[in-house]
């Protein structure tokens, strides 16, 4: 992990792993093992990999309505917020640090973010979850499934992105955009 410098190292080497639609939770030791991940996989191991190059280990969740949730870790430089992800999804990945508040990142990702009907679904962001807080339980290195972390993303506060109002005036994602974000997309 250590020669994973910088953010976007990391991201490469994410991108460098097949997605799998597997039901698990694997430590990044278990990823480095298998050589694959997924959305939740790829974020907890860019996480790992951001904190033994001198980031904090920080993860961010989204909320979705009809679909899947996804996360991220994130990291800050000169004030700015980025983003890692793993996603099977073109535009649900990398975000370089120009954003200057988790609400300003989340939103970077609203447009790309949608179901296989072409509607857009993303509603909250949580806030950022250090993973020292799972230290006890050697989230970096053990065998053991991770499902502890999902758990907490799913009992933490979200802050929501739209009003009622804008949720209903939504449009679907235009085709060009919705065939774009399905490049290199492996179905179940």
């Amino acid at each position: 992990m250590r020669s994973l410098r910088t953010p976007l190292l990391i991201q490469r080497y994410l991108e460098s792993l097949p997605y799998h639609h597997a039901n698990t939770a694997w430590s990044p030791r278990r990823v480095l093992q298998e050589g694959t991940a997924h959305c939740l996989e790829g974020a907890i191991f860019a996480a790992a990999a951001l904190r033994v190059n001198g980031f904090e280990p920080l993860l961010l969740d989204f909320e979705a309505v009809r679909d899947t949730d996804h996360v991220l870790a994130i990291y800050r430089v000169n004030g700015g917020w980025g983003a890692i992800g793993k996603s099977n999804f073109a535009f649900l990945r990398f975000r370089d640090p120009v954003y200057r508040s988790l609400r300003e990142l989340a939103m970077s990702y609203f447009d790309g973010y949608c179901n296989l009907r072409g509607e857009r679904t993303l509603r909250a962001f949580s806030r950022p979850v250090n993973l020292k807080r799972f230290d006890r339980q050697e989230w970096m290195t053990t065998a053991k499934p991770l499902w502890f972390i999902p758990e907490y993303l799913c009992h933490i506060p979200h802050t929501p992105l739209l009003s009622r109002s804008q949720e209903k005036a939504l449009t679907r994602l235009d085709q060009r955009s919705f065939r774009a974000g399905l490049t290199g997309h492996q179905p179940h």
